[in-house]
Parts: structure tokens; sequence; C-alpha cells
């Protein structure tokens, strides 16, 4: 296993290094799940059952058009 160091900004924040990121398939949006275990950050991916956007797609049921809805909304323009 090769160590590689990063350091810790003024915000807490850490870069993963790309080979690593690489490495364990980790890119922007991905889950992280960390603690502290025997003196150590262990950070652990998480990976989702299901896409989270089709998870809400559908949810709102509409009861009217689009155009009905900004006429109410924002009032008749003409």
């Amino acid at each position: 296993m090769h160590r590689m160091k990063a350091i810790v900004s003024e915000k807490g924040q850490v870069t993963i290094p790309k080979a690593i990121r690489r490495r364990l398939g980790i890119s922007a949006g991905t889950v992280l799940d960390f603690e502290a275990a025997a003196g150590r950050l262990v950070g652990e991916k998480q990976e989702l059952s299901e896409d989270p956007v089709a998870a809400v797609t559908g949810i709102v049921k509409r009861t009217r058009g689009v155009d009905d809805y900004l006429s109410q909304t924002r009032g008749s323009v003409e």
C-alpha cells in the first residue's frame, strides 16, 4: 500500500489524492461516511442503492397544466 499525504485547510477540507479517488471510484457527488477508530480517520464510500434523482421523480402530482399554474401565480400577462 502506497501512503499519500494531504493538508487540512483552514475550513477543515482535505483533497483526496487523484490516484486514490480513481482507484476507489470516488468522484464529485460521491457520499463518504467518516468515523474515528483507534486514533485513525476512516472514510467509507457509500453505495447508493438507487439514483437519488430517480427516487424523487414523479412524487409531485400535477393537478393542472403549467400555463394554468403560471397564470394563477403570476397573474394574467397580456
